[in-house]
């Protein structure tokens, strides 16, 4: 794009740069917040039928948008308040430096092949790096609040994701071992087919990418791990005080930390924006419906793991503080450094027949029970009564009456 700038309209290489750089961090920008709306809405509804919750279901509208609309309208609106007791500037700082951090990681994450903000060699590592810097700001919203329960809920999440950053990093470090480069857009290049997708490269790969997936989830402050958020025990955690716009920061940054994981678990494990089955020389004649038909595979895909830690989310219940620091220290740690002395040594003795056989079982395997799982399901429904799901929260009869009076 820079040099369609310079030959097309005449712009120095210093103008036609910065204009580059601007434009694609008000896409971003505008990526990341339009994500959040959407994840917003999507949380609610998918809450709403796992839990049979009345309102998500039915509240906003055919599909509920209205709702979410209303929402930001009440934060934008709502009265910003700081305590008394607390520290005007950490108070100020710490939503800002929270959102910056997820922000931040979007910069070297590439959505199709060649489209990212900024190419770097060192992407992977960049991208964990500005993540954990997330930590900073939740530390100082705790500290500077003036709350007991404010820095009890920081103080838990620092913990939590410090100790949560370095299994996942490790994780990260099983396909990179593969591939042998931290280039995001390098390795996705190097997983055209399905069987060539690193999740089905060996054992290893396969089990850290659901070892990644956890610490990610973990590292997002999801549950069951979000501890930071514990009702019962800290009303709302680090950011109790919080109302308003700069509460809205923090779930922009989470939101956000979600997309930028799962974006991350999609370039180095699914394919990136690959589908699987289309070959590269069909791609190479498409031009840039390539790269368009890319970024709707690998945002469909980011998706499909953000809704697994909402699913995950309103599934299971939440886990105590020495669990959360046990399963990590005592489990995912050495099962990361296990997979990372593995895939190692797969890689040095493993010949690569046996290797490439070994993914293609695995990939068959994988979709075999994929497959099955879906007619599982497709077979559980045809097997409903006519009206299908009963609707528990329907208010019929002597109970729409009871409605009708209040």
């Amino acid at each position: 794009m820079t040099d369609f700038l310079k030959n097309t309209l005449g712009l120095s290489p210093a103008v036609a740069d910065a204009l580059v750089v601007f434009i694609a961090v008000n896409i971003l920008v505008a990526f990341v917040a339009g994500s959040a709306i959407f994840f917003i809405w999507l949380e609610r509804k998918v809450c709403g039928r796992i839990q049979d919750r009345l309102g998500p279901t039915r509240v906003g509208g055919k599909f509920g948008w209205l709702q979410t609309i209303a929402d930001g309208i009440k934060l934008l609106v709502k009265e910003d308040l700081i305590p008394g007791d607390a520290d005007q500037m950490l108070f100020r700082l710490g939503p800002y430096i929270a959102f910056c951090g997820a922000f931040m990681a979007f910069i070297a994450l590439p959505f199709a092949d060649g489209w990212v903000a900024k190419p770097l060699s060192i992407g992977v590592f960049f991208m964990l790096a500005v993540m954990s810097t997330e930590v900073f700001g939740i530390i100082l919203a705790g500290y500077g609040s003036g709350s007991k329960w404010a820095l009890f809920g920081g103080m838990r999440e620092a913990a939590q994701m410090v100790s949560y950053e370095v299994p996942m990093a490790l994780c990260v470090l099983v396909p990179v071992i593969v591939a042998g480069s931290m280039d995001l857009n390098y390795v996705a290049k190097q997983q055209d087919w399905l069987w060539n997708w690193y999740v089905f490269h060996d054992p290893f790969t396969f089990v850290a990418f659901w070892t990644y997936f956890c610490c990610a989830t973990a590292q997002c402050k999801r549950a069951p791990f979000d501890l930071a958020e514990a009702e019962s025990e800290l009303v709302a955690g680090f950011h109790t005080e919080y109302s308003g716009l700069r509460w809205s920061f923090f779930f922009m940054a989470e939101y956000g930390a979600m997309f930028a994981v799962s974006g991350i678990a999609v370039n180095l494990f699914l394919g990136g924006w690959n589908i699987g089955f289309l070959p590269n020389w069909i791609q190479a004649h498409m031009g840039i419906f390539a790269n368009l038909l890319g970024v709707v595979v690998f945002v469909l895909k980011a998706w499909l793991l953000v809704f697994v830690m909402m699913w995950v989310r309103w599934t299971l219940p939440r886990l105590r503080i020495d669990q959360v620091m046990m399963t990590c220290l005592k489990y995912l740690l050495p099962i990361s450094c296990a997979l990372l002395l593995g895939v190692g040594l797969w890689q040095a003795l493993m010949p690569v027949i046996v290797g490439r056989i070994f993914s293609i079982v695995l990939c068959a395997l994988s979709v075999a029970a994929l497959g099955w799982l879906v007619y599982t399901l497709l077979t559980t429904f045809t097997k409903l009564p006519s009206g299908g799901v009963p609707n528990l929260w329907t208010p019929t009869g002597s109970a729409r009456r009871d409605l009708a009076k209040t």
